[in-house]
């Protein structure tokens, strides 16, 4: 590979994630992958590509990026400021970055977790077939200042100045969980009072979970005190000793003693992950047959996100080179030179 994106200057949260790696549960090793699954889709969609690729996940965070060459880029998942030498440009929309230009992606403004997509991701050593790094089990390693990052060849259309319209889910909100295989270990006051619980999430989390708060007495349930370890999976709601729940997350341990009181539906997963401390959240139980539905219909919208796509309109002030757009007929779409 000979294009790449120099890292000028690391966040302290920068690791390549795709999809993970399923299969190895029965080795301790959990999925992993990008903490935002959504977002992995919607950058793929915005520059026309397949959603297996890597992006640079950026917790809280960005950094400073230096082109070594023409390329496109997606942003994507926690809105963060971003500008190419100096100039602001849209979060959830695609841009073009040429060779020499500066990217600079700022603190999130809302949400945990942005990403940062290239037109033919981001290479890197495959391990356990995946480029995912998995910070708990010391697979790969967060990229530093200095990093030089290998980018693939392009298979998609050179389109950019895209923007995608997404659904909140920055804010916190309501989640909801079906039941989990030892929920009626818990009494049915406890179960009520989970369902109407107005959580927070915790300073306390990780790529692992996240820890809630709240106010008044911690869940307990006499009978999970014989729980013995087993599997566990990402979404999975155990309840600690301290009787606070914890949310497991795409790198979370492979079993657990603790019981759980329910379970996240994957697509509600997100809003999860994207809660900053302090935001607030509150779960709802549905039925298994609401929940095949939630996901059918979840599965339908990352496949129809690049037909959601419009023009990203831009603001002549922002636009440099606005005299060599052709003027004369007193209007410009701002993208003319980018598409020749």
């Amino acid at each position: 590979m000979s294009r790449a994106l120099i890292v000028r200057r690391a966040g302290p949260g920068l690791t390549l994630q795709d999809r993970g790696r399923p299969g190895y549960m029965g080795f301790g090793l959990s999925p992993g992958g990008a903490a935002d699954r959504l977002a992995l889709a919607e950058g793929a969609a915005l520059l026309g590509q397949d959603d297996g690729l890597a992006a640079l996940e950026m917790a809280g965070m960005g950094g400073e990026f230096e082109a070594e060459s023409d390329m496109r880029i997606a942003l994507t998942g926690a809105p963060m400021r971003a500008a190419i030498d100096g100039t602001r440009v849209a979060w959830h929309a695609s841009h073009a970055l040429p060779a020499g230009a500066r990217l600079t992606i700022g603190g999130a403004e809302a949400g945990s977790y942005g990403y940062l997509h290239v037109g033919g991701g981001f290479g890197g050593d495959v391990r356990l077939g995946s480029r995912s790094v998995h910070v708990a089990s010391g697979l790969g390693q967060a990229v530093e200042s200095g990093a030089r990052l290998e980018i693939g060849e392009e298979t998609a259309p050179a389109e950019v100045n895209r923007l995608l319209p997404v659904a909140p889910r920055f804010e916190g909100g309501t989640v909801r969980v079906v039941p989990s295989l030892q929920t009626d270990f818990f009494d049915a006051d406890q179960i009520e009072r989970f369902e109407t619980t107005r959580f927070k999430r915790d300073a306390r989390g990780s790529r692992m979970g996240v820890r809630l708060d709240f106010d008044g007495e911690g869940f307990h349930s006499d009978a999970g005190l014989s729980v013995l370890s087993e599997v566990v999976v990402p979404g999975d709601i155990q309840i600690t000793g301290d009787g606070a729940p914890f949310v497991l997350l795409g790198e979370c341990q492979t079993t657990g003693g603790y019981p759980r009181i329910a379970s996240v539906l994957p697509c509600d997963l997100p809003t999860v992950v994207q809660a900053t401390p302090g935001t607030a959240l509150r779960f709802r139980f549905v039925t298994l047959e609401e929940a095949v539905e939630a996901e059918r219909r979840a599965a339908a919208h990352r496949n129809g996100l690049r037909s959601a796509l419009t023009p990203l309109v831009r603001d002549p002030h922002n636009i440099r080179d606005l005299l060599a757009y052709q003027l004369i007929s007193g209007a410009t779409a701002g993208r003319e030179l980018e598409e020749t």
